[in-house]
């Protein structure tokens, strides 16, 4: 319909000239001596619009020809910047299929763009890093040294790398250098705990879990997992004295000391050391919270002295604890225990004896019979205990 319209308008300015040039009876003379020109008026008009429109392409053909190289050079920095950009994504497309080779090629086609030679080169380090490229690798990162405003993805991806290449010390020298740089977030904190755990730099991996467990990004196991490392290390220092194993446990947070793990490390660390009582407190403590057979164990390792009334206490608490749970074979060989250390030969080879048939795995096993060969040993009754050393024998064979 507009293009109807525009045919329209031209007939009838067509003829409306036609018209008005039919009733224009004016002349025009140009007088160039001895020369006389007589022109229609008419004419003359037209060949005044021609002359303009000859002019008119004659300039703009010398303007165009003029800024032709501009437009030529325009034309190249936009064909490669089109290049550029398409190979920019080429890389990234070939780095997330798993083809780090063509990747590599087409970051090196990108990085011809200024603009996009940082990218490429982070893009060609991570696909050189997968090909298990060391060297190609740091080429790749070294050229995104002097580019400031990829400061913070250079080290990111360096510190990524490293520690998937299990080179924690220089992993842990890009994150101090990016912690200077004023970047502290989640995923640097998530990749200076695994740097500094392949580094077994325990206490700085407790303090990052404490900080990501605030933020809830551990996983609830993982966290655990990685405290109890971090609390073994602590409580398994050889030059540990009374005063240092004691100011180590009151730093652990005190529902940490109340897990089965931490509880059986400290107990373990005093009994080492001969503070049985420490021990015991601690183990107490814990099975308050948590009951677990690896408490027992411990348990039984702080016993106290014979005749000492320590030793009694724990007799009396484990014969509390064996009215609420009295099939439970660790508990039965740990009161059975206690009471072969006070004497008290009747419950002890009642209690060793139950354990021995309760028991459900062989370390169990042996060591009740170990117990009661001690208990007839004790006894003078030499034939039972050597037919329990023998038990006990063949149960450690198994």
């Amino acid at each position: 319909m507009g293009l109807f319209l525009r045919l329209l308008l031209l007939l009838a300015i067509a003829v409306g000239f036609a018209v008005a040039a039919r009733f224009n009876i004016g002349n025009v003379v140009l007088f160039y001596p001895p020369y006389r020109i007589d022109l229609s008026l008419n004419f003359f008009l037209l060949l005044i619009t021609l002359l303009f429109l000859l002019l008119y392409f004659l300039l703009r053909t010398i303007r165009m020809t003029q800024k032709m190289p501009g437009r030529v050079a325009a034309y190249r920095q936009t064909r490669r910047e089109h290049e550029g950009n398409q190979a920019l994504r080429d890389a990234l497309k070939s780095l997330f299929e798993g083809r780090f080779g063509q990747a590599q090629k087409a970051a090196k086609q990108a990085a011809n763009l200024p603009d996009n030679a940082g990218l490429a080169a982070l893009i060609g380090a991570r696909a050189a890093h997968r090909m298990q490229q060391p060297e190609r690798r740091d080429g790749w990162l070294s050229k995104t040294q002097n580019d400031l405003s990829l400061n913070t993805a250079r080290l990111m991806t360096t510190i990524e790398l490293l520690v998937d290449d299990h080179q924690s010390e220089a992993a842990l020298a890009a994150v101090k250098e990016l912690n200077a740089s004023g970047t502290r977030h989640i995923h640097v904190l998530r990749l200076a705990l695994k740097a500094n755990q392949q580094a077994k730099n325990w206490p700085e991996v407790l303090r990052l879990v404490q900080l990501l467990d605030k933020n809830k990004v551990l996983h609830p196991a993982l966290s655990a997992r990685l405290r109890e490392l971090a609390y073994d290390d602590a409580l398994s220092n050889r030059s540990h004295d009374a005063d240092s194993i004691r100011r180590v446990l009151w730093n652990i947070p005190d529902e940490d000391q109340k897990k089965p793990f931490v509880a059986v490390r400290a107990a373990s660390a005093f009994n080492a050391i001969g503070l049985h009582d420490d021990a015991r407190k601690v183990v107490e403590k814990a099975l308050s919270a948590d009951w677990d057979a690896r408490l027992l164990r411990a348990y039984r390792e702080s016993a106290a002295a014979n005749g000492d009334p320590a030793l009694l206490a724990q007799i009396e608490y484990c014969e509390a604890w064996i009215k609420k749970r009295p099939t439970d074979a660790e508990l039965v060989l740990t009161l059975g225990s206690l009471c072969l250390k006070q004497k008290l030969w009747g419950k002890a080879q009642r209690y060793l004896e139950q354990a021995l048939s309760d028991a459900t795995s062989a370390t169990l096993v042996r060591e009740a019979h170990l117990k009661l060969a001690q208990l007839h040993d004790a006894l003078h009754q030499t034939e039972q205990a050597a037919t329990h050393y023998r038990l006990c024998a063949l149960a450690t064979m198994l």
